[in-house]
């Protein structure tokens, strides 16, 4: 019985991961269009450049500094990657996701 229920919860892990990746969104910057990947999104927004998060429906929404904050501390992951303007969506890799957090349990 634990041998099942084990399966089951990594079946489950395994296909809510793969939702996550299908819908992933993509960071890109609004203020230069012409981004390919040359620079880090962290340079980039240590500039003064602005991002927006595009999700799988095209949907757009701009970062406020406060937002950006906040992703830092949440997931810093997200400025390390090669930043990329609107005019290059289709070339912009999709955000990475949260990091596990630790396991407290006892």
């Amino acid at each position: 019985m634990r041998c099942k229920l084990t399966a089951i919860l990594i079946a489950l892990i395994l296909v809510l991961s793969l939702v996550a990746v299908a819908s992933a969104a993509t960071l890109l910057c609004v203020s230069d269009q012409e981004l390919k990947g040359q620079e880090t999104v962290g340079s980039c927004l240590a500039k003064g450049e602005r991002f927006a998060v595009v999700d799988q429906y095209g949907l757009v929404r701009i970062l406020t500094p406060e937002e950006v904050a906040l992703t830092k501390v949440l997931n810093p992951k997200v400025f390390e990657t090669r930043a990329f303007g609107m005019k290059y969506i289709q070339l912009a890799p999709p955000l990475p996701p949260l990091p596990v957090p630790p396991y407290v349990g006892g």
